[in-house]
């Protein structure tokens, strides 16, 4: 076996797949550059950081549900009246997220909230941040599924600790005591210390209405509410204005 044949099978071995990958590439560069040992070994644990780093963060945008049509470049400022681009890419630099502050989105169907909630997103993965997205009514379906698997334990933890929690569709409709008293554990283990993104086309007055306990709800939405950023956006659907392949929620 040649020198660099077993290199590769060590860097295999090791799971150094980085410095695998551009080896050759590097050997030849240090060479014809003449550069120290010191250098070459900069180099390729460069390509080894980077390739992690890539890794991570594809495993980050499939866990957010983050697509790559939904970024804050793709966003058209203009057809979203009450929104400030400079609000949002404040809100883009993640400070809100290490701050443990809320964003509520909050706007007629088809302005642009789900957008906005996923260009965050992933935003927020470009950044390490752990993002998970639910649509709100699924959720509870979810987690009335992990109750019967005897998994809920193990879904509310990462409910309360992942960094970014962004609920689309927010009080759609009435909710039933279960989920209610899901939600609450959810929104009181994060309260001040996780970030939580809602958006809603109702507006935040109506928001008590989809809890059945109105004790719970006061609670609940003095605790979403203390340090939200409300962000209420007007105007017409933007489905209108586009072709069905462009449109977005």
């Amino acid at each position: 076996m040649s020198h660099l044949a077993q290199l590769h099978a060590h860097l295999k071995a090791l799971k150094l797949s980085g410095i695998a990958e551009s080896l050759e590439m590097r050997l030849k560069e240090a060479q014809s550059n003449d550069l120290s040992f010191s250098e070459f070994m900069a180099m390729i644990l460069t390509d080894e950081l980077q390739v992690r780093s890539n890794r991570k963060l594809q495993r980050l945008l499939v866990r957010a549900h983050a697509e790559s049509s939904k970024t804050l470049e793709s966003f058209d400022f203009a057809f979203a009246p009450g929104v400030k681009a400079s609000q949002i890419r404040e809100l883009s630099t993640g400070r809100f997220i290490e701050k443990g502050e809320n964003i509520f989105f909050i706007g007629p169907t088809g302005t642009g909230k789900t957008h906005l909630a996923k260009a965050l997103a992933h935003a927020a993965c470009r950044q390490h941040h752990c993002v998970d997205f639910f649509n709100f009514q699924e959720l509870f379906h979810t987690l009335k599924q992990a109750d019967l698997a005897n998994t809920l334990h193990r879904r509310m933890r990462t409910l309360k600790t992942t960094d970014l929690l962004i609920l689309d569709d927010f009080a759609f409709k009435k909710l039933d005591q279960q989920s209610a008293e899901y939600f609450y554990m959810i929104v009181d283990a994060r309260y001040a210390t996780r970030s939580i993104i809602l958006t809603s086309n109702r507006a935040l007055s109506d928001w008590d209405a989809i809890f059945p306990d109105p004790i719970m709800a006061n609670a609940l939405m003095d605790r979403l509410a203390h340090n939200a950023h409300q962000i209420v956006i007007k105007g017409e659907s933007y489905r209108k204005k586009l072709k069905p392949s462009q449109e977005r929620k």
